[in-house]
């Protein structure tokens, strides 16, 4: 048995805003020497995607700070408007850009360059008949209890 810790992560959403905490925590641990696997099911099989299209909506999200005060006096309600989700992902983007934070494609990168294991939910895969091809390159597919085997040893297990 090795002596490397191991961190499991399951990635449940597939929204811009939920896409980072992964790779960005991931990226981290694999840095400090863990091995890593992310388990990707349902919303989350958006991450593997070759082509990033992920966007970012205010509507139900409340703790989501907005620009000009917006929370303080924009009704919540008027977030669902057409157009408001491509402006707010926009506006997110911008501001992750001018604060150097790396793109999400650079992050999933930076995740397989350190071997984190980037793993497809198969029955999910299967259940929304999705097309393995528009997957980026070295996924693995998997089942539950393929990535439990991994998790049930893991040193910290995330629900993301």
């Amino acid at each position: 048995m090795s002596d490397m810790k191991k961190l499991a992560i399951i990635a449940t959403k597939g929204s811009l805003d939920w896409a980072y905490p992964p790779f960005i925590l991931a990226s981290t641990a694999a840095a400090l020497g863990y091995d890593v696997q992310i388990f990707c099911t349902f919303y989350g099989l958006q991450l593997l995607k070759k082509k990033l299209n992920l966007e970012v909506t205010p509507l139900g999200n409340p703790g989501m700070p907005m620009p000009l005060g917006m929370d303080k006096w924009f009704p919540v309600a008027l977030t669902a408007l057409p157009g408001m989700q491509a402006m707010m992902t926009s506006m997110m983007k911008k501001k992750m850009a001018s604060k150097g934070v790396a793109s999400l494609e650079e992050l999933r990168e930076l995740c397989q360059e350190a071997d984190v294991k980037l793993i497809a939910c198969q029955m999910t895969v299967d259940l929304f008949e999705m097309d393995t091809s528009e997957f980026i390159d070295g996924v693995e597919y998997a089942g539950a209890a393929a990535f439990f085997e991994f998790a049930g040893e893991s040193d910290i297990c995330l629900y993301i």
